[in-house]
């Protein structure tokens, strides 16, 4: 009999007691209660991929071992002819097993035990000891059982099997990744306890004097008797006590009950974008004066507001939206979550100035919030990509109406005490956004939201909210024919979210005059990193819209890096810039993407299998417009100069620079000038039209004559020599920990080649291994799960996980004809 019916006859889902998270509520590291522990190491994986299989597993099924999290499909070889189309990056889903055994101590009877997954690719059914605990459908929100009926304790084992669906494709538009491809966690408490998203932070009063603090916290008791309860609530700031409160309770058994707490912060020190400063609060509660259960929740004091008239303003003071929007997938590692990959690109968009992220289309990792509340970001968090009718065969919408109100709900609560989220967005691009049932649904979900949290605006990304009758070719704004979008408004939202439609932004106040504005999605340009037509106003090879016919193709599917190639429905990165930088009542905006993702190769064709939309390639290299962007968020001292310099003698070449901080730049090719340029108008970068020449191109910025910045690009000879760089030369020994080593293919002189593509071998030596290799090239169909890559102008990457002992790593890199590299990873 197939094991997996027999399951689902004999056992019936597991009722969920109260809504749960881990995510803002860890445990404090000193503190005497420790409610979870990572539950990710030493699980057995088995993907069924044999007729023979079928939906079962059976004491023949042969498993690996692996750790947690985990996503099958990056493993997979590229396939053209996957179901998942080009859309999902050409990698396959399929149907897989995760199985632990684990035993749980003796004293643990009289507790409550239970297990949490942040996140599971999808339609994943749970059993322990052959107990049946339930599904989920939804790969993106985190979720929780009690297990405690069902375990063995002491010496006894237990068995948890999960079981993954991914097979019905495609359901994404995007890759989404397969398995259990975020955290895993077991948590044990007392009878008597603080629920899992059982706190609710809000401070509805700020000033620069004192906060208002109001925690709203919910306590359970399971115990068979009444318990007299002492809470105590104590709000640090790093190890330092600020305030605490102390009440008293009895609670009847099995019962719960919301307590309300209000505290006062004397000269509070605000969370913003420049310093996230965090505060924890601390709930204890005590029988008998014996801490029974203890919980964490990290949180931030802001006030804002989004202002008709002046955009987004911050604890008092107008700040401009600097955002991107963000898929899940990290580059080569797939969609596995790791804290240290996303921690990196996080880092690499602050640098560029980047102070906003939408967590596009979906629930996020907690990992991600986190990091945001401890780095600056302003987060919209995004609920879904569809609602009912549904954009692939298989998504969300077949599942829609059973799950999106729980979905929707424990997002709100999970996430809802993170500093970092100032917005909540329903949904992306919904198709009922255009009729009344749309309207309904869109009600529906802000009440659900507004009941759970009041704090926050509430958006959706609208395509467009207003209609427009675009030129095919010239893409101008007919305002003749202006309507508004039923969704927008219908007065469910409290910010107009602007999904592209950029010709419109200048009118918003006209075409809305009682609701901010918020631009949830932009631009939409398209480029391939260290790519360049020789002269960018007269692409051969690309067209300035990618879906225009072009004569000659483009066998290699390259986009030239000028910020000129666009989609039809996006703009070029200057253009859309432009006119957010320019009014106060535009609060911000979130870039059409951050980085490049696995997936959703614009244009839809293979050989392509990722995104050309990135400011940031997927391996993590900043394209050239990245640098436009740092000249104008950031007030580092900015001078980029591109392309290369390795060119045909004679041929006509378009050199752009992008600067701040200087009235003029000035060009020098071999040591004699081509003449000075400054920017006009709203102009952001510089041009010069000049015939190659061999040797140096050197750019010379000036303030008032003074020399503010010097930038040199040499032509490169013949590749000669390989060079690492790692991101961080000591890392944690600790299984997840990763060090992101750059490979830089130079000539005899040091400079880079930027037209070689040389296959680079890696080897390592240590208790570690490599987890990943990328070029950021959106056609190589080379797997990251590998030893070997070919390069992309001139570089690549490879990814170094630590191993669980402290030494030394020994990264060494090959390449025929090349000058081989070391480079040395110390763990501790």
């Amino acid at each position: 009999m197939n094991k997996r019916k027999k399951l689902n006859s004999k056992f019936s889902l597991l009722t969920l007691v109260g809504i749960i998270l881990f995510c803002s509520c860890n445990k404090k590291e000193d503190a005497f209660i420790n409610r979870k522990i990572s539950f990710n190491s030493g699980w057995s994986f088995h993907l069924n991929d044999s007729l023979v299989d079928k939906d079962t597993i059976s004491p023949a099924t042969k498993w690996r071992t692996l750790d947690v999290p985990h996503d099958w499909s990056i493993e997979e070889k590229f396939d053209e002819k996957s179901p998942a189309g080009y859309g999902g990056g050409s990698l396959n889903g399929g149907l897989g097993w995760y199985k632990k055994t684990f035993k749980v101590a003796a004293e643990d009877t009289t507790k409550i035990t239970s297990i949490t997954f942040d996140g599971v690719y999808r339609n994943s059914e749970v059993w322990v000891n052959g107990h049946y605990l339930g599904k989920r459908p939804n790969g993106y929100i985190g979720f929780q059982y009690e297990i405690s009926p069902y375990l063995n304790y002491g010496d006894k084992n237990n068995e948890i099997i999960v079981k993954v669906d991914n097979s019905k494709q495609p359901n994404s538009r995007w890759y989404s990744g397969s398995g259990i491809f975020r955290n895993v966690w077991i948590e044990t408490t007392d009878k008597l306890h603080v629920e899992n998203w059982g706190t609710y932070i809000t401070t509805p009063k700020v000033t620069a004097e004192n906060a208002k603090v109001n925690i709203e916290t919910r306590i359970q008791n399971d115990h068979s008797e009444s318990k007299k309860i002492k809470i105590l609530t104590t709000i640090y700031k790093e190890d330092t006590k600020v305030t605490s409160t102390t009440q008293y309770i009895t609670l009847t058994p099995k019962s719960g009950t919301l307590l309300n707490v209000e505290a006062e912060v004397k000269s509070p020190i605000l969370w913003s974008i420049e310093n996230p400063e965090l505060y924890t609060a601390v709930t204890e509660l005590l029988v008998d004066d014996k801490i029974i259960d203890e919980y964490k929740t990290t949180f931030g004091i802001r006030d804002f507001k989004f202002d008709l008239n002046k955009g987004f303003i911050l604890n008092g003071k107008q700040v401009k939206i600097k955002g991107v929007c963000m898929h899940h997938d990290l580059g080569p590692l797939g969609a596995a979550i790791n804290t240290r990959a996303i921690e990196r690109q996080l880092e690499i968009l602050k640098e560029m100035g980047v102070n906003g992220i939408r967590t596009s289309h979906n629930p996020p990792a907690p990992e991600l919030l986190d990091l945001c509340d401890k780095m600056g970001f302003i987060v919209m968090d995004e609920a879904f990509d569809m609602w009912k009718q549904t954009k692939t065969k298989y998504d969300y919408g077949n599942d829609w109406d059973k799950w999106h109100r729980q979905d929707l709900a424990d997002q709100l609560r999970r996430d809802r005490n993170h500093p970092s989220i100032f917005m909540w967005s329903i949904g992306n691009e919904i198709p009922e956004q255009w009729n009344e049932t749309g309207i309904e649904i869109a009600k529906e979900l802000a009440a659900i939201v507004r009941l759970i949290d009041k704090t926050r605006p509430l958006t959706a990304g609208m395509n467009p909210p207003v209609n427009m009758n675009i030129d095919e070719v010239t893409l101008q704004f007919e305002k003749k024919n202006v309507s508004i979008n039923p969704l927008a408004g219908s007065g469910v939202l409290d910010l107009i979210g602007y999904n592209y439609a950029h010709q419109t932004f200048e009118h918003h106040l006209k075409n809305f005059p009682n609701t901010p504005f918020i631009a949830t999605e932009t631009t939409s340009g398209l480029q391939t990193r260290g790519y360049y037509d020789a002269v960018s106003d007269t692409i051969k090879k690309w067209p300035v819209r990618w879906d225009l016919k072009f004569t000659e193709g483009n066998p290699d599917n390259t986009v030239s890096a000028y910020d000129q190639v666009q989609t039809p429905w996006g703009s070029t990165h200057e253009a859309t810039w432009k006119i957010i930088k320019k009014h106060d009542f535009l609060a911000g905006m979130y870039v059409w993407t951050g980085f490049d993702y696995i997936g959703e190769p614009t244009p839809y064709e293979w050989p392509s299998v990722s995104s050309y939309f990135g400011i940031v390639d997927l391996a993590g290299f900043p394209k050239d417009v990245y640098y436009m962007y740092q000249s104008e968020w950031t007030d580092k001292t900015v001078l980029h100069i591109f392309p290369h310099w390795n060119w045909k003698a004679g041929q006509t070449v378009d050199v752009w620079a992008y600067y701040n901080k200087a009235d003029e730049v000035e060009l020098f090719l071999n040591g004699k000038s081509v003449g000075k340029r400054s920017k006009k108008g709203d102009g952001l970068h510089v041009m010069w039209r000049i015939p190659f020449e061999a040797g140096t191109l050197k750019a010379v910025s000036r303030k008032n004559g003074k020399t503010v910045s010097e930038k040199e690009i040499k032509t490169a000879g013949n590749p000669s020599q390989l060079k690492l760089m790692a991101d961080r030369s000591t890392i944690k020994a600790d299984k997840n920990d990763l060090s992101f080593v750059t490979v830089d293919i130079l000539d005899a002189n040091g400079t880079l080649a930027p037209n070689a593509n040389n296959e680079i071998n890696f080897s390592l030596k240590g208790n570690g291994k490599i987890v990943g290799v990328c070029s950021g090239d959106p056609v190589s169909h080379e797997p990251y799960k590998g030893t070997k890559h070919t390069a992309l102008a001139g570089k690549c990457l490879v990814i170094v996980q630590a191993g669980d002992k402290s030494g030394r790593l020994e990264l060494t890199a090959k390449a025929n004809g090349l000058k081989q590299s070391t480079i040395v990873i110390t763990t501790e």
